[in-house]
């Protein structure tokens, strides 16, 4: 009888398998339609603002773009980086860029601060991602061209860099973020290259004032811009930023403020840039 029994055992596992394996196919098929990521594309545009009078951008698209048109997230690189370091040490930016429905643009910095430069007339990074490029990607991307479907961020400089132009383009940009933001170049007087485009502070501190984050957010009034503040608490940048909120809420300019566990490095980037695309995904739906 006993023998009967476990015959029977095994012949019913032998037949398990069948049914098993047809569970199992759907939910690889599943994981792989989870991750499909945006198409990048790599293009080249001829500027009169770039010192070599072309420059590199890399664009992810959602990849069923055909008959819809998506909001607009620009990520600037920090200080020795360029327009790939996004794609390729945050590659998760392409999955979200397809989930949330949103064309990312990344451009190259040139180690510029993101300004036009007063001692270099022939690096007019301002004016170039202004006047040329956010024209050029509303003309030849399926974009919803307005501000209020239009967010720019940025790591390091870039956090800076992404201040900055938002900050005095609110009429392109409705929706501004930094995260580890180096906000207050004054604090920094020898470091990354800001006085080849500034020259050295004790000889001109005006340029250097105007040019902190924190001094611009004095004079400004609010303007309804969905305004996020980002740094890890053991970031170099850390105190900077914290003053940075502090005066945006003497000004009464509402924005979200969040510190969290982490240093001045890409394991914190990585992690960060996905709650600054869904703090935009939410402001576009608003």
């Amino acid at each position: 009888m006993k023998q009967s029994i476990l015959k029977s055992l095994i012949l019913g596992l032998l037949l398990m398998p069948v049914t098993a394996s047809a569970q199992y196919a759907p939910q690889s098929t599943l994981e792989k339609q989870v991750k499909k990521t945006a198409i990048v594309d790599t293009i080249q545009i001829d500027s009169k603002f770039i010192p070599a009078g072309t420059t590199k951008v890399v664009v992810a698209v959602p990849d069923d773009s055909i008959g819809k048109t998506y909001p607009v997230v620009y990520l600037l690189h920090g200080f020795a980086g360029d327009y790939s370091d996004w794609t390729n040490r945050a590659p998760r930016v392409k999955e979200v860029a397809q989930e949330k429905g949103i064309i990312l643009v990344m451009p190259d910095g040139y180690d510029s601060w993101y300004w036009d430069s007063p001692l270099k007339p022939e690096m007019k990074m301002e004016s170039y991602i202004t006047q040329q490029l956010v024209p050029y990607i509303d003309e030849h991307y399926p974009t919803i061209p307005d501000a209020k479907h239009r967010a720019i961020t940025g790591l390091s400089m870039g956090g800076q860099g992404a201040m900055w132009l938002g900050l005095r383009h609110p009429n392109l940009f409705g929706s501004i973020a930094t995260m580890s933001g180096g906000v207050d170049i004054v604090q920094f007087p020898d470091r990354w290259h800001i006085r080849q485009h500034l020259g050295e502070y004790r000889d001109n501190p005006q340029a250097w004032q105007a040019r902190s984050i924190v001094n611009l957010a004095e004079t400004i009034e609010p303007t309804g811009q969905n305004i996020l503040i980002d740094c890890g608490v053991d970031d170099c940048f850390a105190d900077v930023n914290k003053h940075l909120h502090q005066v945006l809420l003497q000004r009464g300019i509402p924005h979200d403020y969040t510190e969290r566990p982490g240093k001045h490095s890409w394991d914190y980037w990585r992690n960060s840039v996905l709650y600054h695309l869904l703090f935009f995904s939410e402001a576009f739906r608003d």
